[in-house]
């Protein structure tokens, strides 16, 4: 074995661990917020006017570093850069901004700002929330179906109860539907109300039921499935420890094949 080959796997070892330092992170966050500001400084065509040479070079130096880190990472974990769905994330998220932005592509130029979603990546405590997003996707999938199907006993109702007098908010089944919505949300549902209730002075009652039920118990069902999801702590913790361990075991292979037992680093 040459001490080329034996090289690699230790130089790709302390490149990984470098790449995910604490402090390479933390100016990666900076180079993420400045790159935020710049995007938003980029709206104003006054700010554009007078320094949008100086911000466009900062923006493509930015992306540079950006598109660096990635090629470090893939560098360094190889196919196992993409096992990580926020690697994945952040490659996305830069390819765009790689893309040519002229012609029919123009519209990705406002993809750009898109760059600005790697503070959820880069911030631990973002990432925490997102996957406990995603942890409660399930039950918020069988919430959603109980509403679509509240939502929609309610809408037959309101179309077959005041769709004849009331045809601007309750005309049609998806006329009922959008009116109901915004009553859930609390918007403009007294005024609402009031009209309906001049002809039907028993409205109230459906009106009272549906946002008791809507706004106050299906809507907190939502929250109260990803506050369970985030407090699902430890099963990832569990999770991060073994994939922290399984990379642990990995390098440590690395290590040995380029480290061979009874020789002596300074001999390669």
């Amino acid at each position: 074995m040459s001490a080329a080959d034996t090289a690699g796997p230790s130089t790709r070892a302390r490149l990984g661990a470098w790449i995910e330092s604490a402090g390479v992170q933390r100016w990666i966050i900076v180079l993420i917020i400045v790159n935020a500001v710049i995007l938003g400084l980029e709206t104003a065509p006054s700010v554009m006017a007078s320094a949008g040479s100086v911000l466009r070079f900062a923006d493509h130096a930015i992306l540079a570093v950006f598109v660096l880190e990635l090629l470090a990472k893939l560098a360094a974990h190889g196919l196992r850069f993409f096992r990580s769905a926020w690697n994945v994330f952040d490659l996305i998220v830069v390819g765009i901004a790689l893309l040519p932005a002229s012609g029919p592509l123009a519209v990705l130029r406002a993809l750009r700002v898109l760059r600005v979603l790697r503070l959820v990546s880069a911030i631990p405590k973002m990432r925490f929330v997102i996957e406990s997003l995603v942890r409660s996707l399930p039950g918020i999938g069988s919430i959603f179906l109980l509403l679509l199907i509240f939502f929609y006993v309610f809408s037959v109702m309101a179309t077959k109860l005041f769709g004849a007098l009331f045809p601007q908010w309750f005309g049609s089944l998806f006329g009922s539907m959008f009116s109901l919505f915004q009553i859930m949300t609390l918007e403009g549902w007294v005024e609402i109300a009031r009209a309906v209730m001049v002809p039907f002075p028993l409205a109230w009652v459906f009106f009272l039921t549906f946002i008791l039920i809507g706004t106050f118990t299906v809507l907190n069902l939502f929250i109260a499935v990803i506050v369970n999801a985030s407090q699902e702590d430890p099963e990832a913790v569990g999770r991060e420890l073994r994939a922290v361990r399984a990379e642990l075991a990995e390098l440590r292979r690395e290590l040995a094949q380029s480290h061979p037992a009874g020789e002596s680093p300074r001999k390669q």
